[in-house]
């Protein structure tokens, strides 16, 4: 399970991020500003550097989460395009949390491994799940972040870094799912 600190330390860096923004566009708090918004953005690398080396797919997705629940929680109302994106991502991990625990459940996974039959569902002969679909998705979305012009480099490395997450959180679900048709077969 994910660990508290890690999850205090995300909350903790989105909250900072924000603080920093809102003082960098105001006149006079541009210096605190930015040293809030360097302490967020430096302890959400950090944060997602542990979530990356548990190798636990499981921590990996809700460290995601957790995220994505603070940023939209600091997400302008009027902001709706990038509240419904945060919406559709976390709506994704709850759905990816579902096929966590599913595939700890042999008999249940081996019933839904049935239904992934053609090649286009199936990735390294393990089906091509929601959880795959949830990580593919959030990885395109933070993709797509990348190219907005305005980010700086450390904030990139960030991104980067949720990215490669989404790749390791893949890799060990593979795993996962190979260890349970190894089981059943």
């Amino acid at each position: 399970m994910v660990s508290t600190g890690l999850v205090n330390n995300i909350f903790i860096s989105v909250n900072s991020i924000d603080r920093g923004r809102r003082a960098l566009a105001a006149d006079g708090k541009e210096h605190e500003g930015r040293l809030f918004y360097e302490e967020g953005i430096s302890l959400a690398l950090a944060s997602f550097q542990e979530a990356q080396k548990s190798a636990d797919c499981e921590i990996l997705i809700l460290s995601e989460e957790a995220f994505l629940r603070q940023e939209l929680h600091f997400c302008h109302p009027a902001d709706t395009i990038t509240r419904s994106s945060l919406t559709q991502a976390i709506q994704s991990f709850g759905d990816a949390q579902r096929s966590l625990n599913v595939v700890s459940r042999p008999a249940a996974y081996q019933e839904a491994e049935a239904t992934y039959s053609t090649t286009k569902n199936r990735i390294q002969g393990c089906p091509r799940d929601i959880f795959h679909q949830a990580c593919a998705g959030h990885r395109t979305r933070l993709s797509n972040s990348l190219r907005t012009p305005g980010i700086n480099m450390i904030e990139k490395a960030v991104i980067q870094q949720r990215m490669a997450n989404m790749k390791t959180a893949v890799g060990c679900y593979i795993e996962k799912q190979k260890k349970v048709l190894a089981r059943t077969s």
